[in-house]
């Protein structure tokens, strides 16, 4: 039997050394930019007969596979997909070949080693997903730093290693905590069973005392806060995505960002419930200060590229949001936006860049007019701005709404400030995205350059047509998605009921403790004991 998940996860790496064999001599850039496209598009079309054969009411993870590796230290090679994970893989498959497709004129040195790069980042991002052992897992989390460094550090403009440093640096401080904490992890969990294991689903169930919680909490969220980012944490941000090529923005935003919030999902939330609990209310203030924060700094920028990066900070401070609340509503609301999220500011990047493009620059001021001049690009940014701000009948509108209907349900007595909170960076969203594009595309051609200016080309055309279609599948027909992660969501959120009864009970009540664990014990088929193969 084919293992599904190491052919999926090991296709871009194989893409990736076609093009370096095949980008030499004087024709090597087009063999390489065809090799990529090929690579990308096969893996594309490889996660899409994963999600056929995906079963939404299912408990647990499909398609597992577990080989042994270091069986002295407990490391597996262990893949596995859930709801969660199976609609983030689907849209790092769906960017890829779309950004390789846009990068066909706008990179013209070293062509092969930056599709190389991408292809090498896209197995990066999948083994992140799809990994089951904790040690994987790390591995090619830190193993996606190379490649989008390299990305923002060769290919990008004038500041880019000033760039690059500090997206290398602020990630990697937060990834050495969460190193640290894993490691604690794993010896508590050996203290309590006597086996030492990375596995992810043995570490869910490690009996750790609050206190101790709390701190290994604060490692992992650090790093996942610092990857979202999340106000504070943000500033590494704007200088990454303004410095890096529009392919390394467009990977960026749409899916090196959700690691960030999928982190937060799949192992700090759930691997320290009670922790969690009580740092849920701290982060969502946090979460809504940078909604509004990042809205209202993006209302000020001069560069277009910089407005929509720090638009990224508002938006993703709602999807933490969502993931704090701890409501079935807001929490698939968080996933939603996430994928939405990915979807329209990746278009909106790929805009950016085909402006750049043709007028190189990205200042708003040297704009205006262009719906007369370049209607179907005008068509694209206003359909994309529009799922930008969350417009009925837009994906964007579906996650927003889920958000702060849940937030609004739950969060103790403070829910009603913040969901207003964020509702009001909602609404400041609408109006610096409306703004600047007023001024990019209405009133009069004010430069002579831009009356020159060309419409959309077919590869153009090719690559922003999926993404909008997307925008409108999910805005009009959100069913299939939302069931998708119905059942993960189901068991995330199951943790959390847990963890509040738990915490409920006097100090060395063993008898209601084990009444809880009973009630709470999860089927034999949610967590499947896979035999090593």
């Amino acid at each position: 039997m084919m293992p599904v998940l190491s052919t999926l996860l090991f296709l871009p790496v194989a893409g990736a050394l076609a093009v370096l064999l095949l980008g030499r001599g004087p024709s090597g850039a087009a063999r390489a930019r065809a090799a990529a496209l090929a690579a990308s598009l096969a893996a594309f079309a490889f996660s899409i007969q994963l999600w056929r054969g995906f079963d939404p009411a299912a408990p647990g993870f499909q398609f597992a596979e577990r080989y042994q590796w270091m069986p002295a230290w407990g490391v597996s090679y262990y893949l596995g997909v859930d709801g969660v994970t199976l609609l983030l893989v689907l849209l790092t498959t769906l960017l890829t070949p779309l950004v390789v497709l846009s990068s066909f004129s706008s990179v013209e040195k070293r062509v092969p080693g930056y599709l190389a790069s991408l292809l090498f980042l896209e197995t990066g991002m999948l083994g992140a997903l799809l990994a089951l052992d904790t040690f994987v897992f790390y591995a090619f989390w830190e193993a996606m730093l190379i490649p989008m460094y390299m990305l923002i550090g060769i290919w990008g403009g004038e500041r880019r290693i000033y760039a690059a440093l500090k997206f290398f640096l602020y990630t990697m401080v937060g990834s050495v905590l969460m190193l640290l904490a894993l490691v604690m992890l794993v010896y508590l969990h050996y203290q309590a069973t006597g086996t030492v294991t990375f596995s992810y689903p043995d570490l869910l169930g490690t009996p750790i005392a609050f206190g101790t919680q709390i701190w290994l909490f604060a490692a992992f969220a650090l790093a996942f806060a610092v990857k979202v980012p999340l106000f504070p944490l943000h500033t590494w941000l704007p200088d990454a995505h303004v410095e890096a090529p529009t392919g390394g923005s467009v990977i960026l935003a749409g899916v090196l960002l959700k690691m960030g919030t999928y982190g937060l999902v799949r192992f700090a939330f759930p691997l320290f419930p009670a922790a969690a609990l009580a740092a849920a209310p701290y982060l969502s203030l946090l979460a809504v200060v940078g909604v509004i924060y990042g809205a209202l700094v993006a209302m000020v920028q001069p560069d277009v590229k910089k407005l929509v990066a720090y638009s990224s900070v508002s938006h993703l401070g709602l999807v933490v949001l969502g993931i704090c609340a701890l409501s079935p509503e807001a929490f698939e609301g968080a996933l939603y936006q996430a994928l939405s999220h990915g979807i329209s500011t990746g278009a909106l990047f790929l805009l950016v860049g085909v402006l750049y493009e043709r007028r190189h620059t990205r200042a708003i001021a040297d704009f205006g007019g262009l719906a007369q001049v370049v209607p179907a690009f005008a068509f694209f940014l206003l359909l994309v701005t529009f799922s930008s701000i969350g417009l009925p009948g837009t994906n964007g509108f579906v996650g927003e709404f889920l958000v702060l209907l849940g937030t609004f349900s739950s969060l103790g007595r403070y829910n009603t400030f913040l969901a207003a909170g964020a509702a009001t960076g909602v609404i400041l969203g609408a109006v610096y995205m409306l703004w600047m594009v007023q001024r990019v595309l209405f009133g009069p051609v004010t430069k002579k350059e831009n009356r020159e200016l060309s419409d959309l080309s077919a590869r153009e055309w090719a690559y922003l047509l999926p993404l909008a279609a997307l925008i409108l599948i999910m805005g009009f027909f959100p069913g299939p998605f939302l069931k998708t992660f119905r059942s993960s969501s189901a068991a995330f959120l199951g943790r959390f009921e847990k963890a509040a009864v738990l915490s409920s009970l006097p100090a060395g009540d063993a008898a209601g403790v084990a009444a809880v664990e009973r009630r709470f014990a999860a089927p034999a088929s949610e967590n499947p004991a896979l035999t090593a193969r």
